[in-house]
């Protein structure tokens, strides 16, 4: 019996199924679209990475496609020697590290607060978040609260105002109420575990996922910022910003020198380059080693049981 099973199975797995002519064709429409969306995709980054590097009078003529024209690193060099350049990488560093934590540690427990059943005004404190976020008083009552603080051109200017975040808020309470049920928080209770006790040994490392979520987008949202240092922190300003400033000098420049020898000149367009390349490469850095967190805190919170 054994022996014509194994028979019958192999006979079952060298008859292929055959693909029809509709098969096929399907099949190539879907690579084909397939292939189309990566290059769309990933075209314009390639073309940033080669172009920052290529001769800026090729890279202003429209001449670079697909590969480099004239290697050189002028574009870089110059970049480099802007020596406030570096400060406003240790900034913006600084910004991302302290800014992360603040809101993680801001947000985290008022999510998983409102996420309690038990918790008294839980509905009040709810749309206390809930209003700001769609009726705001505009930039001038912010920047006046800032002003009235003492926050003007100092460190916590970017750090705390904006550290409450309600969509945050929002994702992490979604977050808790899928994944820890109060079932648990009873089953705690029975083995002599307070409030801080389950919050500190439960729930955070349970919640390594939601928390890398917000953890993420807080850091890019601090690497990206350059409004928040226009207005109120332009004594300690951020990367983007001092990136800003350069590519403004550098089309000043270019205005001024027009008409010489562009074969010889770094043009604004490979400064340019260099900025983006600049700007973007630590968070593509990063991001690989917290995209599984980043899948599975987006994942979680919306399958319940």
């Amino acid at each position: 019996m054994e022996s014509k099973n194994m028979s019958k199975a192999k006979a079952v797995s060298t008859n292929k199924v055959k693909k029809s002519r509709e098969d096929w064709i399907f099949d190539i429409i879907l690579y084909t679209i397939g292939v189309l969306l990566i290059i769309i995709t990933l075209y314009p980054m390639y073309f940033i990475i080669i172009a920052s590097f290529s001769d800026p009078a090729a890279v202003s003529n429209g001449q670079i496609m697909f590969l480099p024209k004239g290697v050189n690193f002028k574009g870089y060099k110059q970049l480099a020697s802007y020596a406030k350049l570096w400060t406003g990488y240790r900034n913006t560093i600084a910004y991302v590290i302290m800014g992360t934590l603040v809101t993680i540690v801001v947000n985290i427990p008022a999510s998983y607060a409102l996420s309690r059943k038990h918790l008294y005004g839980r509905k009040f404190f709810t749309a206390f978040y809930l209003i700001p976020m769609f009726f705001t008083g505009g930039l001038i009552p912010t920047y006046l609260a800032v002003q009235r603080f003492h926050l003007l051109d100092t460190f916590w200017v970017m750090v705390v105002p904006f550290s409450v975040v309600t969509y945050y808020i929002i994702v992490g309470r979604t977050f808790f109420n899928n994944s820890i049920p109060e079932d648990l928080w009873e089953a705690a209770q029975l083995d002599g575990c307070g409030y801080l006790g389950f919050f500190f040994k439960i729930v955070l490392p349970l919640s390594k996922a939601v928390i890398a979520v917000i953890a993420l987008w807080a850091a890019v949202g601090q690497w990206n910022s350059f409004m928040d240092t226009y207005l109120y922190a332009k004594k300690l300003p951020t990367l983007q910003y001092k990136l800003y400033e350069i590519m403004n000098q550098a089309t000043m420049k270019m205005d001024v020198h027009a008409g010489t020898n562009v074969q010889t000149a770094v043009t604004p367009m490979s400064v340019r380059m260099a900025v983006t390349i600049v700007a973007t490469v630590p968070i593509v850095i990063v991001y690989p080693f917290l995209q599984k967190y980043f899948i599975g805190g987006m994942t979680l919170g919306s399958v319940k049981d």
